[in-house]
C-alpha cells in the first residue's frame, strides 16, 4: 500500500497522538507513513475565550479541509474535540483504544482537592470542570486557563494558579504522569465526551484506507464513545456546555452516566442508563432525554444565555 499522510495539529501532545498511529500503522498494518502538521484555529486563538472564535470543530476544522482537498489521507483528533455533526464526504473507521477518562489535579504544593485552601486560584479551560468543582467545592476561585498542556503546567509551575484541573491522559501520554497530585474520581468529576479517546478520520469513499485502519478500532471504545455523542446531540450542546459523561462496557453491559450542572455548580442532575453495547446510541438519546426531563432542559438553557452575555 501507499505511503499515508497523516495530518495532525502542531501541540506536542497531538503530535504525540499522530506518532502513535503512524506507529501502530507500521507495527500492525505494515503501512508507512508521514505526519503533516496543520495550525487549526483553535491553535490560532488560544489565548481567546473559545465562545469568542466558535465552538464547534474548532480544533479539527482545517485537519477536515485537508482531509477533503486530498493533501492528508487521514487525521487523528482527540474524540473530545470532533462535533456531533459530521461532515458529508468523510469517516471515522477507527476510535482507538481509550486511556484513563478521569481529570486530575495538578497543584503548586502537591495538595489533594480536598486539601486546597478556601479561596485557592484554580484554573481550568472547561466549563464542565469548573461547574463539577463549583459544586463539590464552591469556595474556589475558578479561573480560566488556556494554551498547551505544557504552556498550562508552566502557569501551575510559576505561581499563577495553586492548582490546574487537566485530561489524565493528555499527562499519560506525554509521559508527565509524575506531576499529577490526585486522580479526580468521576464521582467528582465526570468527564467530557469522548474523553481520553483517539478518532482516526478519512475520505469516505477511500476504500483502502479504510480498511487498514478498521485494524485499529476498539469495539468496546466505540461503543462508550457513540453512547455519550448520542446524548451529546440530543441535548444540543456544544464543548462549553456543563455537561460531563461516561460509557464503557463492564461485564458485557454498556453503562452510561451522565450529569449536567448549572454554571455555578448549584444545580446538578446526574443519572445513570444500562443496556447492550449494540444499542449504544439508543442509550445515549434516552439517557439524555431522561436528563431534560428531570429539568436538564432549562439548565441548559440557562448555561447558553450566561456564556452568550460573556
Amino acid at each position: 500500500m501507499r505511503p499515508l499522510r497523516i495530518g495532525s495539529r502542531g501541540s506536542v501532545l497531538a503530535q504525540w497522538q499522530a506518532n502513535h498511529v503512524r506507529d501502530r500503522l507500521a507495527r500492525e498494518a505494515g503501512v508507512q507513513s508521514e505526519i503533516i502538521l496543520i495550525k487549526t484555529s483553535g491553535d490560532r486563538f488560544q489565548q481567546a475565550n473559545v465562545s469568542q472564535i466558535g465552538l464547534k470543530g474548532v480544533f479539527i476544522k482545517e485537519l477536515e479541509d485537508a482531509l477533503l482537498e486530498n493533501r492528508v489521507d487521514l487525521a487523528v483528533h482527540s474524540m473530545k474535540d470532533v462535533p456531533t455533526e459530521m461532515l458529508s464526504g468523510l469517516t471515522f473507521p477507527a476510535i482507538c483504544k481509550r486511556e484513563d477518562v478521569r481529570d486530575c489535579l495538578v497543584a503548586a504544593k502537591q495538595l489533594k482537592l480536598a486539601e486546597l485552601p478556601s479561596g485557592a486560584r484554580v484554573g481550568t479551560s472547561s466549563l464542565r470542570r469548573q461547574s463539577q468543582l463549583r459544586h463539590h467545592r464552591p469556595d474556589l476561585e475558578l479561573l480560566e486557563l488556556r494554551g498547551n498542556v505544557d504552556t498550562r503546567l508552566r502557569k501551575v509551575e510559576q505561581g499563577e494558579y495553586d492548582a490546574i484541573v487537566l485530561a489524565k491522559a493528555g499527562l499519560d501520554r506525554l509521559g508527565w504522569s509524575e506531576k499529577i497530585t490526585e486522580v479526580l474520581s468521576t464521582d467528582i468529576s465526570l468527564p467530557a465526551v469522548g474523553q481520553g479517546a483517539l478518532g482516526i478520520e478519512a475520505r469516505a469513499d477511500d476504500r483502502e484506507v479504510l480498511e487498514v485502519l478498521a485494524r485499529l478500532d476498539h469495539a468496546a471504545t466505540r461503543f462508550g464513545v457513540t453512547a455519550e455523542r448520542a446524548l451529546l446531540e440530543e441535548l444540543e450542546g456544544g464543548c462549553q456546555v456543563p455537561l460531563g459523561a461516561w460509557g464503557r462496557v463492564e461485564e458485557g453491559e454498556l453503562i452510561l452516566d451522565a450529569c449536567v450542572l448549572s454554571v455555578d455548580g448549584l444545580e446538578y442532575i446526574r443519572r445513570r442508563a444500562a443496556g447492550s453495547p449494540r444499542q449504544a446510541e439508543q442509550l445515549g438519546h434516552e439517557l439524555a432525554r431522561e436528563l431534560l426531563a428531570a429539568g436538564a432542559d432549562r439548565i441548559l438553557k440557562l448555561a447558553g444565555r450566561n456564556l452568550g452575555n460573556e
